[in-house]
């Protein structure tokens, strides 16, 4: 069986950054299922292997715009430290959750200036062409409970 959409597959995989630092495996792991065409991964590598079956071994580049976005300036931004009341022993590199007019959002503290705290809201691998070894394990047609709730069962 081939993957397309309302399948679901597994792989195995290997990401890569640019340098060859491995940044994810699923090596020693369960292979990572997801339902193909849902959104469950990143749209560069989900059509890369539309069409593949099992066994199908694939090197797969995915720039940034189709994996996770370029990364925005306008992510990020100076907070006062005040901000921060009540989270002890704030460092560099601690994730938080930001509250803003769209919802909780996801930060990262990328800096700590005397009373400045920087928080950048790019997805950590926001501006990274990744690199990708996959191997396709299996493929099925998803079961109708799968699509109504668009991910693995």
């Amino acid at each position: 069986m081939q993957i397309a959409n309302n399948t679901i597959v597994e792989i195995h995989y290997t990401l890569k950054n640019d340098a060859g630092e491995t940044l994810d495996t699923s090596d020693g792991r369960e292979p990572l299922a997801f339902l193909q065409g849902s959104g469950g991964i990143i749209s560069g590598l989900e059509t890369a292997l539309e069409g593949k079956s099992p066994g199908d071994k694939l090197d797969v580049v995915v720039e940034p715009k189709d994996g996770y976005g370029e990364h925005q300036q306008a992510a990020v931004q100076q907070v006062p430290m005040s901000a921060f009341q009540g989270i002890e022993n704030l460092q560099v590199g601690m994730q938080l959750q930001a509250q803003t007019e769209r919802g909780t959002v996801p930060v990262m503290v990328t800096a700590i200036e005397d009373e400045t705290v920087t928080i950048d809201a790019n997805h950590a691998l926001a501006g990274v062409r990744l690199h990708f070894a996959v191997c396709v394990e299996n493929v099925r047609e998803a079961s109708a409970e799968e699509i109504a709730h668009g991910h693995v069962h």
